[in-house]
């Protein structure tokens, strides 16, 4: 069972995504918040999976919430579920720790597949999020030696889709493998480049001229 924390300021929206993560299998929303603050308090009687974060919320802003939901649970796997898609909220937010940036435009359906997907080791981002974010580090000086760190083909093309924020289904899909053949692969870039999470990996793949 994935248990989700939702923070969210709109009453309908938060209400409606709790309606929508009990409603599917394997899933429970085990507490919403409208601030970070009552978020915070609650925490340490709470054993969530994943957090679903806004950004604009009363208060502490949901960056900063981020930086001390990782200072509680290094590590913490936390969505972005914002109207925000400026580069300065999308950058800050994944270097506080997030570990996916999504718009509340995001269908339902899709909204799931991103939950399960950052549950299991992703970084789920909208595709125009993840457009961004392959832009700044194409626009980013490279190394001048290009370093493969040992990385197949198969790795390479899994690393390259996930610079353009497709799921682990998607991966799957395109490359006529299973999910967990792509997440074994992810395993192994992660473990070759040094990195733990999606944007450490794309921007060192950017950076070091790996794709």
């Amino acid at each position: 069972m994935i248990k989700v924390i939702i923070t969210e300021d709109n009453d309908t929206i938060r209400e409606g995504l709790c309606l929508l993560i009990n409603a599917s299998d394997g899933m429970e929303c085990i507490a919403r918040f409208t601030n970070c603050e009552d978020m915070l308090t609650a925490l340490p009687g709470l054993k969530p999976d994943v957090f679903l974060q806004d950004i604009g919320l009363p208060g502490m802003s949901g960056i900063e919430g981020v930086k001390n939901i990782v200072q509680q649970i290094p590590g913490a796997t936390i969505l972005m579920l914002t109207v925000f898609e400026d580069e300065e909220n999308i950058f800050e937010a994944l270097k506080a720790g997030a570990s996916g940036y999504l718009l509340k435009k995001t269908p339902p359906a899709q909204l799931i597949e991103a939950i399960k997907d950052a549950f299991h080791g992703g970084s789920p981002m909208s595709s125009n999020i993840a457009r961004k974010v392959v832009t700044f580090f194409k626009q980013a000086p490279s190394s001048k030696l290009k370093e493969s760190y040992g990385l197949s083909q198969r790795e390479k093309d899994i690393l390259a889709s996930l610079a353009e924020g497709n799921s682990y289904k998607i991966i799957a899909d395109k490359l006529f493998i299973c999910i967990d053949t792509v997440r074994s692969h992810i395993r192994n870039v992660y473990k070759k480049l040094h990195v733990h999470n999606q944007s450490e990996a794309v921007a060192k793949a950017f950076k070091d001229g790996i794709i």
